[in-house]
């Protein structure tokens, strides 16, 4: 199976789905229960915000418009609530035990995209204004500072053990997350990074929260320490694969399937997946990617840049293998994730349906 991950109508080869019985409409539909049934329960969590805070937050999740009016807006893949809802019924609860943990991961999700946007200076997140671009960078802060608060609180107020070990697990993937943030931003200042040192931010940036999306459920169904450590494995390894597709969209993507900006990573000067593979390569389209990064990293803004000079540094990471490669280790990644759930005692629905998202992950546009 081929994905399309380019405005010239190219495709970057994924993974095949590793269960046909359970096809895209399958998929859909776990996606749209994890949406359905955590969002009252975030709704009722943002209605806890003082105003304005509690508008500004309605506005970030789709709620509402720029204007106070109700929206249908885009609320995102609500790939952790899906995958927490799956973690209860892996450990054999009941899928609403899982709700409280996947309305906590989601309000750290968000909480960090409402950074994230603002500190990577990102004009548009899901087709619309950004909140740090319609009610300033003050309230992009104090909104995403109160979403991490109400997090800890919407699990601690539980009250059981099980919540208690929840929460752990959770804030040890929110102190993970804000590494990988403060590795991403100090890499676009470097010219070179590794393949090991991007692989270990992304793990940080994306999969420790994935892989609390997918353990948070089961824990707090009284799975124990083992089985919550090898749905974390899973995770975090889909987070990877995640992530790989990420960067590979975040250079090809179609601009009206990501409701980004085109070549949005090369515009930030980030070194994902495809550029540090392709500076690693070594060759002649290796060496001119990097004499142009280095010359990038000396100017201070890139408004005058036209879009031909980034399509040429995009061509580069292409000619040097860094698409390729960045494809093959999605595939890889999602393999090691696959593997990990096999040593969890889970119905067999779950498994497959967990099988499932994985295939979504890498195969996705946006």
């Amino acid at each position: 199976m081929t994905v399309s991950t380019g405005t010239r109508g190219e495709t970057v080869p994924t993974v095949p789905p590793g269960n046909p019985a359970v096809d895209t409409a399958d998929v859909s539909a776990l996606l749209e229960r994890g949406r359905t049934m955590s969002t009252p329960v975030l709704r009722a969590a943002v209605d806890r915000l003082a105003a304005p805070m509690d508008t500004v937050a309605a506005y970030h999740f789709g709620w509402i418009d720029a204007g106070g009016n109700p929206a249908d807006g885009d609320g995102g893949k609500a790939v952790r609530p899906a995958l927490a809802l799956l973690s209860a019924e892996a450990a054999g609860a009941a899928p609403e035990v899982g709700i409280p943990g996947a309305v906590a991961v989601e309000l750290v999700h968000n909480f960090s995209l409402l950074h994230d946007d603002l500190m990577d200076g990102d004009e548009q997140r899901r087709h619309r204004d950004t909140v740090w671009k319609v009610h300033g960078p003050a309230q992009a802060i104090l909104v995403g500072d109160a979403l991490f608060a109400l997090a800890n609180e919407i699990l601690l107020e539980l009250g059981t053990v099980e919540a208690g070990r929840a929460t752990r697990r959770l804030t040890t993937a929110s102190r993970k997350l804000i590494d990988g943030q403060a590795q991403d931003i100090s890499y676009e200042h470097r010219e070179r990074v590794t393949v090991e040192e991007c692989l270990e931010m992304e793990g940080n940036k994306t999969g420790a929260l994935l892989a609390c999306a997918v353990s948070i459920g089961a824990v707090l169904g009284g799975a124990d320490d083992r089985t919550a450590d090898k749905l974390e494995e899973y995770g975090y390894h889909l987070g990877l694969a995640f992530q790989a597709v990420d960067d590979l969209l975040g250079i090809w993507g179609d601009p009206e399937a990501t409701g980004k900006q085109t070549w949005s990573d090369l515009r930030q000067r980030k070194k994902s997946l495809p550029v540090v593979a392709a500076l690693a390569a070594g060759g002649e389209a290796s060496e001119r990617l990097g004499e142009l990064l280095a010359e990038d990293a000396k100017s201070n803004d890139f408004d005058t840049f036209s879009e031909e000079e980034f399509a040429f540094r995009a061509a580069l990471i292409e000619e040097a293998g860094g698409r390729e490669w960045t494809s093959q280790e999605a595939r890889r990644q999602h393999a090691v994730a696959i593997a990990a759930l096999h040593e969890v005692d889970m119905p067999a629905r779950v498994r497959e349906q967990l099988t499932a998202l994985a295939d979504f992950v890498v195969v996705r546009k946006r």
